[in-house]
């Protein structure tokens, strides 16, 4: 097969061995549209860029390929100047285009092909016996099967079976007589107990066993229950706070008089935190707040807790925590539930948080018999409240605990497993495992070098369609990711393909993040000055209170003129902010001439976005700051010419999420955070952004520099997780620049990545 090299673009001649690793993914989308020309022919040709081979153009009628490559010839000269022709705006001095930049090869960021993983162990099969009942156990579940008095831990490592061991635990404990009744198993989804009841009833019906289930259900739906037996106020329903915009007018009186401007503040944050001490069993005097933001939601939690007294409200958070309270302080109703129910079983134990653990302790104190399966390799859920140090000191809690192992992984391949296996015994606090893989193939781990995040989503829809010609199902894939940001190049990539794809009910269009909102105004504005809904966001970018709107629009028509006319014309401003919005009114209409990647340089340094940033871009969240999500912002803009096609296409992406979320078929490639991932599994995975700062994720980095390396260590619990969701295949990206920064692969890769 000859791989063609050469191509021409608008009369210039692309050389790919010599051109900018920046520029690929642009002359690949000027490929797409029929723009390249192969240099023989004059015929249309295409960019290849994938993972599995180096890029080359090819033709759209494949017998081309040949005949031209076997003439091609280096053209006599392969470079193009640099456009000179600039503009100067707001003293900007910025380019008005370029030319595509060719140089020599020793000057140029160099195309890297994929590497596979290093496999540290070849695969020896190792297969347990398993026995012949309807079970299907293997020797390790067995054991931990009928182990049934004391305490018990079963570390369940990923594919190991764990459900299995769970629903074949309890129907064997039925077998030996042990009334269903005074068993109760806890798991932490409702999906989880759902498929755990239907697994107990089938093992019952196989044995032909007539008796009722254990009791099973959500930590939430068990104790709520227990609370609303016995204190009837609970039972209304109409009290709870479902929705996050119930607990938000609780706050927001409080903000009011702290000052701080509600259309800016992140409530979801906030609510994240306050959810997070409460699981902690901190009330608002416990909280030691230890930063500005952290004093901020420290006084709001306060609020909070006193409003729900005063409205006799509560949330799903207190279901817990009252009946924690409930049968601590009724001696005799706690004896009642502990004479009830025996024998405990835990599901996903690694995810428990210090309320939930503190109820089942309480309640299984006077036997002992708790059964836990979970994976400390596992514990991926600090963030919300879960506690990875309670799998790690059950054996304190309780000195005669069983430990039991479930050393094999049925899910995934030999390669994968021991790629996996070769990251997670980095961290210091776990438990040691031997765990081993019950067969392999061909299909090592693989790792590819994008550019950047445009040209990750470019190779993973070309390697996607390579293996879905193979013969494999837009239903055997998943794509996943640290955070919902990282998901806009690709979500926006396959909505262009023909490739049905499926991506998270609660996830959130980037281009309706507040922040991206409020700076997008300031083009929308250049393009359509009387646009509402833009220059309510302007107002806030400005400083200027969202009040101040209605005044705008009566002196927009008292005057006759635009809304960015009337911005300086507001009553009482200081003469600072008069000077800015006079800037604003001079530069905002020159913004629309410029690329959507320079004006944004000038909304951002010129007319003062930058300080609304620093101020109101949500910093101090650990996880999602402003300043990232602008950085990313531009990624996407590079890839188009003007204002109008770049806010054509947010609109046209915005629109796109909304279709989705209404469509309640999952099917086709599944998007979604490494953290929804956990316990689902599939044929082929990607991980996108596996470098520093994507994973392990810069809050962790800035953690461990201070000192502390908890949150490190789950971070590669995380990247742990996310390769053992894969069956056979695993792809992780290795970006070069991230956010527009260089990029290093991720710390936790060099077990099985040699490639520096």
């Amino acid at each position: 097969m000859f791989l063609l090299k050469y191509a021409k673009w608008n009369e210039r001649t692309i050389y790919l061995d010599r051109l900018e690793r920046s520029e690929y993914q642009r002359i690949f989308t000027a490929a797409k549209k029929s723009e390249v020309r192969c240099l023989q022919c004059e015929n249309e040709v295409r960019l290849y860029l994938g993972i599995q081979q180096t890029p080359y153009f090819y033709h759209l009628n494949s017998k081309y390929d040949s005949i031209c490559g076997d003439n091609e010839q280096p053209p006599v000269a392969a470079t193009v100047e640099e456009n000179k022709e600039a503009i100067s705006v707001g003293g900007f001095h910025l380019p008005k285009g370029r030319s595509i930049k060719q140089k020599e090869a020793k000057d140029l960021t160099q195309w890297k092909a994929a590497k596979k993983a290093i496999i540290q162990k070849p695969f020896q099969e190792k297969k347990l016996e398993v026995d012949n009942g309807p079970f299907a156990l293997d020797v390790n579940q067995q054991k931990a099967v009928e182990t049934i008095e004391g305490p018990v831990l079963v570390l369940a490592g990923a594919g190991s079976g764990k459900t299995r061991v769970l629903a074949s635990r309890a129907v064997h404990m039925i077998e030996q007589n042990i009334p269903p009744a005074s068993m109760m198993l806890v798991t932490f989804t409702s999906k989880a107990a759902k498929e755990m009841k239907e697994r107990i009833q089938t093992y019952l019906n196989d044995r032909q066993i007539k008796a009722p289930l254990p009791l099973t259900g959500t930590f939430h739906s068990i104790f709520y229950r227990i609370l609303c037996h016995h204190d009837p106020k609970w039972k209304d329903t109409n009290r709870l706070l479902k929705w996050d915009w119930q607990k938000e007018q609780y706050i927001i009186p409080k903000l009011r008089e702290m000052g701080l401007e509600e259309k800016d503040f992140p409530f979801d944050q906030a609510l994240g935190q306050i959810s997070y001490w409460k699981n902690m069993m901190l009330t608002p005097s416990d909280v030691d707040a230890t930063n500005k933001w952290e004093k901020e939601a420290k006084a709001l939690y306060a609020h909070y807790e006193q409003q729900k007294e005063e409205h006799g409200t509560f949330d799903f958070d207190d279901m817990l925590i009252k009946c924690y309270e409930l049968l601590k302080t009724n001696p005799l109703l706690l004896k009642k539930y502990q004479e009830r129910f025996r024998y405990f079983f835990i599901d996903e134990f690694q995810d428990i948080n210090p309320v939930q653990y503190e109820l089942m302790k309480m309640l299984s104190e006077h036997t002992k018999n708790v059964f836990a399966v979970g994976d400390d390799d596992q514990s991926i859920y600090s963030f919300r409240g879960s506690d990875p140090t309670i799998i790690l000191h059950f054996k304190d809690d309780f000195p005669n605990a069983k430990v039991v192992q479930l050393k094999a992984n049925y899910r995934s391949s030999h390669n994968i497993v021991s790629c996996a296996h070769s990251i997670i015994k980095r961290n210091k606090n776990r438990y040691p495992k031997e765990v081993f893989a019950q067969f392999t193939c061909e299909d090592k781990p693989i790792f590819f070098y994008p550019f950047d995040e445009e040209e990750e989503a470019t190779m993973i829809i070309q390697d996607m369609k390579e293996r879905i010609q193979k013969g494999e199902s837009p239903n055997h894939f998943a794509i996943l990711y640290r955070t919902h940001s990282m998901a806009r190049a690709i979500f926006e990539r396959l909505s262009e393909s023909n490739i049905p794809f499926q991506i998270e009910n609660d996830y959130e269009s980037f281009y309706e993040k507040k922040m991206i909102k409020s700076i997008l105004s300031f083009l929308r504005l250049s393009v359509n000055e009387e646009d509402v809904t833009a220059i309510s966001h302007l107002l806030s970018a400005l400083f200027i209170k969202q009040a101040a709107l209605s005044d705008l629009k009566a002196l927009s028509i008292l005057e006759d003129c635009t809304f960015i006319d009337a911005l300086p014309k507001l009553q009482g401003l200081k003469p600072f902010q008069v000077t800015k919005l006079n800037k604003v009114k001079r530069l905002l209409p020159k913004l629309k001439e410029m690329k959507p990647i320079h004006a944004l340089d000038v909304i951002e340094k010129d007319l003062g976005f930058a300080d609304f940033v620093k101020k109101r871009g949500h910093e101090g969240n650990k996880i999602e700051k402003g300043s990232d999500e602008i950085r990313d912002l531009k990624v996407a803009a590079k890839q188009f010419q003007t204002v109008q096609s770049f806010l054509a296409h947010v609109d046209h992406m915005v629109a796109k999420t909304k279709e989705m979320k209404k469509d309640k078929h999952k099917r086709g490639v599944q998007l979604m955070t490494i953290h929804r991932a956990k316990g689902l599994e599939f044929e082929n995975v990607y991980i996108l952004a596996a470098v520093d700062g994507g994973i392990p994720h810069d809050y962790a980095l800035d953690a461990y520099s201070n000192g502390d390396d908890a949150p490190l260590e789950e971070e590669r619990r995380l990247l742990y997780v996310a390769i053992t969701r894969a069956k056979k295949y695993v792809a992780l990206s290795l970006l070069q620049t991230r956010r527009g920064k260089s990029a290093n692969r991720s710390r936790f890769l060099h077990p099985i990545l040699r490639d520096k």
